[in-house]
């Protein structure tokens, strides 16, 4: 075997016995440094973080992650962390949720916590208890609390108490879903000259920064409430803008196109159909999947409105 077919494959201790050096009792070559004990203490730490980060940051953030009743507690009175106790409220819906009638009625004793959460001066803790208290439509506080948040000041808050309340066979928040369907304005937060910072097109999320206002050496943040694409600017980059002027307009976000979809789909009237049937035709940027819902929902409706209406019941 030539040296270049040896070199790059590891010599057993047999063979190198066997080599000119060894039988010529050549001394053998100096030894060669390795890594110094510190650098390589180092070294495996860093790999050891690299392992575990992507493992921490998924407990952290994924909802999924089981909790005794003892950490639910924690996670209620921890006001510095709102994620824990959103992570709580999803333990919430996970058990009423549940294929093992226990686990459901052991849900029942989070139901006053859950209501509790939806008067949080936190947003993210409202919009999310307006979400499981869906979960249970025969919940009389649950209905009580869903009504009131649809007159909740975040935009996210009311659109999943609407959406909550169909399954309580509830429209009271009609309007509302079919608004879920339409381009929406986004007002600036002050009044001053603009920044922009995303493109046309962008898709934005629930606090997306979206600009900034220079308001007299003061820069205030645009942030987006709801999820969606953005359509177009309403203003020039760098225009002056006043308090509450619409800045930009964005379309809905699929999710949220899908939702306001499913719900009409029970709820849905006849004069809905005009803002149903262009997703029906098909939307650029949207799924085959919301077309299918929105001919689904259309076909619903209209049955709705040609079924013969009950005659009254005879005294």
């Amino acid at each position: 075997m030539s040296d270049s077919e040896n070199s790059g494959r590891e010599v057993s201790p047999a063979e190198t016995a066997s080599t000119p050096a060894a039988r010529e009792g050549a001394a053998p070559g100096p030894a060669k440094k390795g890594m110094p004990r510190k650098w390589l203490y180092v070294v495996l730490v860093l790999a050891f973080l690299f392992v575990m980060m992507p493992y921490l940051l998924w407990q952290a953030t994924w909802f999924g992650r089981p909790l005794n009743d003892e950490q639910m507690v924690k996670a209620f009175v921890d006001v510095v962390h709102p994620r824990e106790a959103q992570h709580a409220l999803s333990q919430v819906a996970d058990r009423m949720e549940s294929s093992d009638p226990h686990v459901r009625e052991s849900a029942k004793q989070w139901y006053p916590r859950v209501v509790l959460e939806s008067t949080s001066s936190d947003p993210a803790l409202r919009s999310t208890s307006a979400w499981v208290m869906g979960a249970d439509p025969t919940e009389p506080s649950f209905h009580a609390a869903l009504l009131r948040l649809l007159q909740d000041p975040d935009p996210m808050v009311q659109r999943n108490a609407a959406l909550s309340l169909v399954r309580f066979k509830d429209d009271a928040g009609h309007d509302l879903i079919v608004s879920m369907l339409q381009p929406w304005g986004l007002a600036s937060p002050a009044a001053g000259k603009l920044a922009e910072r995303l493109t046309v097109g962008d898709t934005v999320n629930v606090g997306t920064l979206v600009g900034r206002i220079d308001a007299g050496g003061d820069k205030v943040e645009i942030r987006t409430k709801m999820p969606g694409t953005l359509d177009h600017w309403l203003v020039q980059d760098g225009a002056t803008v006043t308090l509450d002027q619409h800045i930009a307009q964005l379309d809905p976000g699929q999710d949220m196109v899908l939702n306001s979809l499913a719900a009409l789909y029970f709820i849905g009237r006849e004069q809905d159909i005009q803002s149903i049937a262009p997703y029906a035709r098909g939307v650029p940027g949207m799924p085959p999947s919301v077309a299918q819902q929105a001919s689904q929902s259309m076909d619903a409706i209209r049955s709705r409105a040609s079924a013969p209406t009950p005659a009254p019941a005879k005294p």
